[in-house]
């Protein structure tokens, strides 16, 4: 019986991939012609921050599409390459995502590890020494029922989200930072994956991306 429910699951599966394969593949263009014209990235800690889009959309399209990965890549290198010495001016008061760490781990999906490598040395040339700081020390949270200050429980996910990720591409020392920074925010934030609607609602998700990285 559990072989035929798994049967009719991947089945299930299937024809839900070809139902939604040309939704798909209408947003892959618009996604390419968005970018073509979009001179610069935004860097926003919320939903419209474009590094968030295309960690996401690079993971479909280095399966789907592969002119779409490489316009992703190219557009990321355009953008980020150049960028030195991030101050990290964060957290904003209604944050999700950290637009330090978001691009960080863009140019992580996007790059060659060794090319990473050096790139994150430049855009974070302190970090053994932890700094900047607020990379490093998880948001204060006053009012979990207040959808906006809520957020900042997914900034704690979403930054050890980050931090772990990025992690097995450093050298030792800054691993160990970023792997400590990583245990430090998911530590921060998991007690309130449920509570009130303002967060239970959506922290779960945030929470698997940064158990799961």
């Amino acid at each position: 019986m559990l072989y035929l429910h798994l049967e009719a699951s991947r089945h299930d599966d299937r024809q839900w991939a070809a139902e939604l394969e040309p939704l798909a593949r209408a947003f892959a263009e618009r996604l390419k012609a968005h970018l073509a014209k979009l001179t610069y990235p935004i860097r926003v800690g919320t939903h419209f921050n474009t590094a968030f889009a295309l960690i996401l959309s690079s993971e479909w399209a280095e399966m789907f599409d592969k002119e779409l990965a490489a316009t992703i890549r190219s557009w990321a290198n355009q953008k980020f390459s150049a960028d030195r010495d991030c101050q990290a001016w964060e957290p904003g008061g209604d944050e999700f995502l950290s637009p330090a760490l978001i691009e960080a781990l863009c140019m992580a999906r996007t790059m060659a590890p060794d090319d990473f490598a050096k790139w994150f040395e430049n855009f974070l040339p302190r970090l053994t020494q932890g700094e900047p700081a607020a990379l490093f020390t998880p948001a204060t949270v006053s009012d979990r029922s207040d959808g906006k200050i809520a957020h900042l429980d997914g900034l704690n996910f979403s930054r050890a989200w980050c931090w772990k990720a990025i992690a097995p591409l450093l050298e030792p020392h800054a691993a160990e930072r970023a792997d400590a920074a990583a245990r430090r925010h998911f530590d921060a934030a998991l007690p309130h994956v449920a509570g009130d609607y303002a967060g239970e609602h959506w922290l779960a998700s945030f929470a698997l991306l940064a158990a799961l990285a």
